[in-house]
């Protein structure tokens, strides 16, 4: 994708506590990307102080002017309508436009989703985009996919996921060969609907074959059996919310452990090394970033309440996107597939 001369867009409005966070997480962000420019959108009376007390951002940022901000609150459908001169609108038309090869927004998620699919659009060989996030396991990280924005979904669209997480494996993960697999009921080849086998049968024959594990089970999501897991965005909302879940009960039931009693609180001292090594890898800044996947540009979704340091991993993923060319990945993957016949989303 041809741009002109901006790595990323940056909603610099979007978010909990922004433009703070964000033109902090942007000063962490150029020190990572020297060579990287960035338009920053935004209020800029508001943002031009800002900046001056931010030199690395304030060096690789140029500041375009925006009078609205799309809240928290408001419908996807009205900010198509009503959020023309928003920070968020005017950052994605940047991408449309060929100004920027990617975005990078805190703000309202299914506002961003909207005028994503709206404005850039998908890729002509996408049927539909995928939203996609890494989370931790017990072999490393691993890429999960559809995460919410398309319920229901049929063989071919869990195809072109499939093809668009190995792509995204690759580019962000620095994995050469991706392991994959398709979220089952069981492991067993004659588990599941109809939509999935024909997914499963087009995969194994395609020419990521070699890499495509089978049928995989809610458990091997953490156990890390497979680098990419692949399913319908009910399914994929409903497993990272559990997984979510699960990560906050852990964190609540080892801080009580620790604190009921004075040779609790004597072990925890023992135990800190380790546990700072277990907060480390668990840390959520370090996945912070849904990405949608299929669009003809880079959209990554930063979570709004996060920090500095969450925003600038955010911005590192859609980086490499850019770097790394995820989209013409994708393309070249789709052209080696052969498209399997539709069965019915249930």
């Amino acid at each position: 994708m041809t741009t002109g001369g901006f790595s990323l867009a940056i909603d610099a409005m979007g978010g909990d506590n922004a433009p703070d966070i964000v033109l902090d997480g942007m000063e962490l962000a150029a020190e990572r990307h020297p060579g990287a420019r960035f338009l920053l959108v935004g209020d800029e009376a508001r943002i031009g102080g800002m900046l001056a007390r931010r030199p690395r951002a304030a060096k690789a940022c140029s500041v375009r002017h925006a009078r609205d901000v799309i809240s928290a609150e408001m419908k996807p459908t009205a900010a198509l309508r009503q959020g023309r001169q928003s920070s968020m609108r005017i950052a994605i038309d940047a991408v449309a436009g060929g100004e920027a090869a990617g975005v990078v927004s805190a703000g309202n998620t299914g506002a961003l989703m909207a005028l994503a699919k709206i404005v850039v659009k998908t890729l002509p060989e996408i049927d539909r985009p995928a939203l996609a996030a890494i989370a931790p396991s017990a072999r490393g990280d691993v890429v999960l996919l559809d995460l919410g924005a398309n319920i229901q979904c049929d063989a071919r669209n869990l195809v072109e996921f499939a093809v668009m997480g190995d792509s995204f494996a690759r580019a962000v993960l620095g994995l050469n060969a991706p392991s994959l697999g398709l979220l089952n009921v069981g492991s067993e080849e004659l588990k599941g609907d109809d939509r999935v086998r024909a997914a499963a049968e087009t995969l194994r024959e395609s020419h990521i074959g070699a890499t495509f594990h089978g049928f995989i089970e809610g458990h091997d999501i953490a156990a890390g059996t497979v680098d990419v897991v692949v399913t319908d965005g009910f399914t994929g909302n409903v497993a990272l919310k559990t997984a979510e879940g699960t990560l906050k009960l852990m964190r609540d039931l080892l801080r009580q452990v620790f604190t009921s009693s004075i040779p609790a609180r004597a072990g925890y001292l023992l135990a800190r090394p380790a546990l700072d090594r277990l907060r480390e890898w668990m840390d959520p800044r370090r996945y912070n970033g849904a990405i949608l996947l299929g669009l003809n540009g880079v959209v990554v979704k930063s979570h709004g309440g996060t920090d500095a340091l969450g925003f600038a991993h955010a911005v590192d993923v859609a980086m490499d996107m850019v770097t790394h060319r995820f989209n013409d990945r994708i393309r070249e993957g789709l052209a080696q597939i052969k498209k399997p016949v539709a069965a019915p989303a249930p």
